[in-house]
């Protein structure tokens, strides 16, 4: 199965998909070309070249801003009182291929291009709010660090992406 990921479009069949959550269901559907063509995200999805409309996976990238006094004492102390960042907004499977490596295959996808952002503009690293503890277990596998006060927040400092993939 020919994999790639692309910006979500028009020729996507977006009404097809379900990863078994309402909500992402739902964002992918009525909301995630809204916020392209606004500015506020980027949803990108997997699809396979052999059916490129159907989409087997999703996730939606978008910047934000953090107060640094949430992160873990040794990061906090880096920065000014509010940094940039970037933020893993959603990550979705299709119900009926989950469990089968495409999130990871995608959180790749994702740092690779968190990694490229941060040539150009400045941010400290990536966030993600987890739904559950499966989930807070998935995002740790990459390094993510859950903050302080909120265990359901991660934070994967940009150093550690660059680590990961062998860059300066």
């Amino acid at each position: 199965m020919p994999l790639r990921i692309e910006l979500l479009s028009r020729s996507h069949n977006r009404q097809r998909f379900d990863c078994g959550n309402i909500e992402l269901n739902r964002y992918l559907r009525n909301t995630a070309r809204q916020h392209i063509e606004k500015g506020i995200s980027r949803t990108f999805v997997l699809v396979d070249d052999e059916n490129p409309s159907e989409i087997l996976g999703f996730f939606t990238l978008a910047s934000c801003e953090i107060l640094v006094d949430k992160l873990p004492g040794k990061y906090a102390k880096k920065y000014p009182a509010r940094a940039p960042a970037a933020k893993l907004a959603r990550l979705a499977v299709a119900k009926h291929i989950q469990k089968k490596g495409l999130g990871t295959y995608m959180m790749l996808d994702a740092m690779d291009r968190i990694l490229r952002v941060a040539e150009h503009l400045g941010i400290i690293g990536f966030f993600v709010d987890a739904k559950n503890t499966e989930a807070i277990m998935f995002y740790q596998q990459f390094g993510f660090i859950s903050l302080p006060d909120n265990l359901l927040e991660l934070f994967l400092p940009i150093a550690t992406i660059r680590q990961a993939f062998r860059i300066g």
